[in-house]
C-alpha cells in the first residue's frame, strides 16, 4: 500500500511541501517542549531542595550486620556531615585501655564531595533550562537540540555521580583529604574512615592500615602472633594484595568493614533524576528525528 498526493505534483514541489510539512512539525513541537521544559525545572528544583541544608538533616545509623565490628549513627545536613559518633571493634585495632571498643567522634563537619559535586551538576542542568527557555531562541531547532544534549549529558553525569564509584570524585579513599582535626580525639594514621555514596546511600568503609613491610610480616602476610594462634586472624578481603599511596606514604590494608545506610533523601534524588533523564531522552529523540538526527552514536 503506498500513499499519493492528489492532484499530482512534481518532485520538486513534493520535496517543498515535505520540508514546510517538518518545518510546521517542529515549530509544534518546540512549542510543546517549552511546556515540558517548566516541567523538568521543577523536578530539578526538588532534587536541589532534597540537598538542602535543613534542620535537623538527616541522621543515619551505622552498624555493620552480624558483627560488632561497627556501631554508630551519623547526621548529614546538606552536602555535609555534622555530627557521628562510631564505636569500632577490629581484630587489628585495640580498643583504648579500659574500654571494649575504639570511640571515633566528628569533631568537625565532614564534606562529601559527591553532594557538593551533584549540586553543582544541578545548578548547571536548571541554567540550561533557562538559558533554552528565556536566553536563546526556544524556536531554533538546532540551537534547542544542543540544548537538550547538554542537559541530557548534565543529568547522566549527576546520576553517575550519586551511584558513585572509584571514578567519581571522593571515590578514591586512598586520596581521602580528611584532616587531623576531622576527629577527637584523631584517629592514628594506621585507621582509614572513608565516607562516600553509593546508589544513594552512605557509605563507611573502614581501614586499618600498615606499611607494605613489617619486622613481624612474612610471606603469607600474617604477623608471627597470628601463626602461633595467639591473636585472631584478620578477615579476608578484596584488597588484601594492594599497596596504596595513602597520605604520602605506601600503605597495605590489614583489615576492611564496609557499612552503608540508606538515605531516604538521597533515595528520592536518585528516583527523580532516573526519570528525568528518560524524560529529556524522549524529547531528544522526538525532535532528533524531526531533524533528521542520528542520535545512535549518543546511546
Amino acid at each position: 500500500m503506498s500513499a499519493a498526493v492528489w492532484p499530482p505534483i512534481s518532485h520538486e514541489q513534493l520535496i517543498i511541501e515535505e520540508e514546510n510539512s517538518l518545518a510546521c512539525e517542529l515549530e509544534w513541537l518546540l512549542n510543546l517542549l517549552q511546556e515540558s521544559l517548566a516541567s523538568l525545572k521543577s523536578g530539578l528544583q526538588e532534587c536541589v531542595d532534597l540537598l538542602a541544608p535543613k534542620e535537623p538533616g538527616s541522621t543515619l545509623a551505622l552498624s555493620s550486620l552480624r558483627s560488632e565490628s561497627v556501631k554508630g549513627f551519623v547526621t548529614r545536613i546538606g552536602t555535609r556531615i555534622i555530627k557521628g559518633d562510631i564505636n569500632l571493634r577490629l581484630t587489628t585495632l585495640p580498643p583504648p585501655r579500659s574500654l571494649s571498643s575504639y570511640p571515633v567522634h566528628l569533631h568537625n563537619p565532614l564534606p562529601l564531595p559527591q553532594l557538593t559535586t551533584l549540586l553543582t551538576l544541578l545548578n548547571q542542568a536548571l541554567d540550561i533550562i533557562d538559558i533554552s527557555r528565556w536566553t536563546g531562541d526556544p524556536h531554533n531547532g538546532a540551537f534547542i537540540s544542543g540544548q537538550l544534549r547538554l542537559l541530557a549529558d548534565t543529568i547522566e553525569e549527576a546520576q553517575q555521580t550519586i551511584k558513585g564509584g572509584e571514578d567519581v570524585v571522593g571515590g578514591k579513599w586512598w586520596e581521602d583529604a580528611m584532616t587531623e582535626d576531622t576527629f577527637s580525639p584523631p584517629v592514628p594514621p594506621s585507621l582509614s574512615l572513608h565516607l562516600s555514596i553509593a546508589d544513594a546511600a552512605l557509605l563507611l568503609h573502614v581501614r586499618t592500615l600498615a606499611p607494605p613491610s613489617t619486622p613481624e610480616s612474612s610471606l603469607t602476610g600474617l604477623s608471627l602472633r597470628t601463626r602461633l594462634g595467639l591473636s585472631p586472624r584478620p578477615p579476608v578481603h578484596d584488597e588484601l594484595d594492594q599497596v596504596f599511596h595513602h597520605r604520602g606514604e605506601e600503605v597495605t590494608v590489614k583489615e576492611k568493614v564496609r557499612v552503608e545506610s540508606q538515605d531516604p533523601s538521597l533515595m528520592a534524588v536518585m528516583a527523580k533524576l532516573s526519570a528525568l533523564g528518560h524524560a529529556v531522552g524522549g524529547w531528544r529523540l522526538r525532535v532528533g528525528v524531526v531533524m533528521g538526527e542520528d542520535l545512535e552514536g549518543d546511546a
